[in-house]
């Protein structure tokens, strides 16, 4: 097992078309190449060392959901988790194991699609404003953390910098039209359902999720990671106290170490201490063990 981080990936003779905050695309002419490299971004900032295996962690989680939710949504992928590499990419074999995806080509769609079951983040701010999220109306005397009395789709527009912003459903049906956002939220909100009693069962509460549609052909489909903690926020039912905020599987633990810090939060982000990394590591190690059923 490494212990090294992967925080930078080029491929020679692979054309590298995007560097985002974790992942890693490349252009394979036909189909795109994403991967996950082990860099953690907190407060928009991507923190200059990163999670050894947190890569794996989101790619095969996200290829453990995919296979799971195949009936509700088709996705992008075009390779599963076991399949052999194209020859073109076998020279990288190493450096690709466990954290990389052959993926479609889809037109991702110019929204974030959020399905919230519990009241954190942003939702439990708007909540004690205005008693609503995303404009939805919710009851009275609901605190930080309570559960919803059933789960809402709330959707935000993306932000090549800084937060999504947060919008109304009609909002997202002017952006991407009325057909198009009614099947994203009945796609969301089936998806996130499943995935909640699921990981209930295996002592994961998840709060609340992210996910990303494209369009291939026409047609909508699931594309980016799915479920994983860096789209989620996944809290140990056995610890689960509404009133407050929760102990996570998530990177709210790295959140949490930096609000401690006399840090601005602006470039250039601090190091993270050994202690951090490894509990980090830690956590995203065993959500992903609690959902699958074994060791990565």
């Amino acid at each position: 097992m490494s212990v090294t981080p992967i925080l930078q990936l080029d491929l020679p003779g692979v054309p590298k078309i995007k560097s985002g905050k974790v992942r890693e695309i490349f252009d394979l002419e036909d189909a795109l190449l994403f991967v996950a490299t082990d860099r953690i971004s907190a407060f928009d900032c991507v923190m200059p060392n990163g999670i050894p295996r947190k890569g794996e962690v989101l790619t095969q989680l996200s290829h453990f959901w995919f296979d799971l939710m195949a009936s509700i949504v088709p996705n992008h992928r075009l390779a599963r988790a076991n399949d052999p590499l194209p020859s073109r990419l076998q020279p990288f074999a190493d450096k690709l194991a466990k954290r990389s995806m052959i993926v479609k080509k889809a037109e991702p769609l110019t929204i974030e699609c959020v399905v919230r079951g519990y009241l954190a983040g942003s939702g439990w701010k708007e909540y004690r404003e205005r008693q609503t999220v995303c404009g939805i109306a919710l009851p009275p005397g609901l605190v930080e953390s309570s559960e919803l009395p059933e789960p809402i789709f709330t959707p935000a527009t993306k932000a090549t910098t800084g937060h999504d912003i947060n919008i109304r459903f009609d909002q997202a049906e002017e952006l991407v039209g009325t057909g198009i956002a009614e099947q994203c939220r009945a796609a969301s909100l089936k998806i996130y359902s499943l995935a909640r009693n699921y990981a209930r069962e295996r002592g994961i509460i998840i709060a609340d999720t992210k996910f990303e549609f494209g369009l291939f052909n026409g047609d909508l489909i699931l594309i980016d990671e799915v479920l994983t903690p860096d789209s989620s926020r996944f809290w140990p039912a056995d610890l689960y106290r509404p009133g407050t905020s929760q102990p996570s599987f998530d990177k709210q633990f790295v959140r949490d170490y930096l609000d401690t810090l006399d840090w601005d939060k602006t470039p250039p982000a601090p190091e993270l201490p050994p202690a951090v990394v490894s509990q980090t590591q830690a956590k995203y190690l065993e959500a992903y063990k609690r959902l699958t059923g074994h060791d990565l």
